[in-house]
């Protein structure tokens, strides 16, 4: 039977990253011993508040179909969380709720590229973005983020990736996978290119909640990129909540208009009881992300301060998020191979660095989503086995 030619642009090395992670998952399920640091995927149960706040309006018949742009008070809550965490002024018509950030930046591509446009993105690139932005036809064009600069924005970099097809420049700061974030300037300059050259700018700062207080620094705060700016954030890292698929778009309100009626086309609105737990979530969980945020902090000090006595292996404590981006090419190994030999040979999973562009070869991605204790015994795992490759 034949299929259409999306199969294709949604396939590639990004769909490819995840091979070790699903490898890893039916081994564990198997029985193995295998510690699992190869998705973004919080050890954290959500608060029990928020799970409270879910359950009464579960019990109060919150079981019906919702607003397909997301429930009033959800939207009150974004709109609030938005302005706190970027100083931008939006209103609850810029808001647009989606099943998990990655739908909500799906539907961002489906309504602002047509064959052949070209997205300029800094990578290493999340892995998902490839087919995003191919899916409606658009092409993806890569710049890099160098490990000598900290995996910094490069501005004149960015402003020589534009071309006359160019038609909006995604950026992901706090950065998955290499968790530098974007500095003032460097947002400065991202803003004005895109003034400059009429571009739209979105913005994908899902980790932003989880930088420390005054380091974030959000281009579409700038002045002048209201209407051409596209905002995406969500709450599963901010709040340990994942499994709950719940994320958001703000935009200018006539592509709030278009982005809905994807939405009804796609999934009708989410749940009211999830989106009433995201708004207690939103509007009282700032204890929790300070828990959170500490944790991380302190993660990242252990694995880093432990892979010190890796042979071959480079890592840095990253600026923010959950990630540790760790540079392996003095192993000998490229990522791929050196992903999948830990897992073969010391039951740890992390995911190759190659799947997130030419940029992220010979790199391997850490999460630091589980207890300090299991990630010092992962990081005296991910030191065996580099004295055992330089041996």
């Amino acid at each position: 039977m034949r299929y259409s030619a999306i199969t294709a642009r949604i396939a590639g090395e990004g769909s490819d990253a995840w091979h070790v992670h699903d490898d890893a998952l039916r081994r564990r399920s198997a029985g193995e011993d295998v510690i699992v640091l190869s998705i973004g995927d919080p050890d954290f149960d959500t608060a029990p508040a928020i799970r409270a706040a879910a359950t009464r309006a579960l019990e109060s018949g919150r079981t019906h179909y919702a607003g397909i742009g997301g429930e009033p008070a959800l939207r009150a809550a974004i709109v609030a969380h938005t302005r706190r965490t970027t100083g931008l002024e939006v209103s609850p018509d810029d808001v647009t709720v989606f099943p998990g950030a990655q739908a909500a930046l799906f539907a961002v591509a489906q309504c602002l590229l047509d064959p052949g446009d070209e997205v300029v993105v800094a990578e290493p690139t999340y892995v998902t973005y490839e087919a995003v932005i191919g899916a409606p036809g658009g092409r993806l064009v890569q710049v890099p983020l160098r490990p000598e600069h900290r995996f910094h924005l490069e501005p004149a970099t960015l402003a020589a990736a534009i071309t006359p097809r160019t038609k909006a420049v995604l950026l992901n700061f706090p950065h998955n996978p290499t968790g530098a974030s974007l500095t003032a300037d460097e947002a400065r300059s991202a803003a004005e290119l895109c003034r400059a050259r009429d571009l739209w700018l979105v913005s994908d700062e899902v980790y932003a909640a989880l930088a420390d207080e005054g380091t974030h620094h959000s281009p579409l705060a700038l002045p002048g990129m209201r209407e051409r700016g596209v905002l995406i954030s969500s709450l599963s890292k901010s709040h340990a909540m994942t499994g709950w698929r719940c994320g958001w778009a703000v935009t200018p309100p006539e592509m709030a208009h278009h982005l809905r009626q994807l939405a009804r086309a796609m999934y009708f609105g989410l749940p009211p009881f999830i989106q009433d737990a995201a708004a207690y979530a939103l509007d009282h969980g700032g204890g929790e992300l300070d828990r959170l945020r500490a944790a991380y902090a302190a993660r990242a000090a252990v694995l880093v301060e432990a892979l010190a006595d890796a042979p071959g292996v480079s890592a840095r404590r990253p600026d923010a998020g959950m990630y540790v981006f760790a540079d392996v090419r003095g192993t000998g190994l490229d990522g791929k191979r050196f992903a999948r030999g830990l897992l073969d040979g010391f039951g740890v999973s992390v995911t190759p660095g190659e799947g997130f562009g030419p940029g992220g070869a010979g790199h391997v991605r850490i999460t630091l989503g589980t207890d300090e204790a299991r990630l010092a015994v992962a990081a005296a795992r991910i030191v065996a086995y580099a004295r055992g490759l330089a041996d």
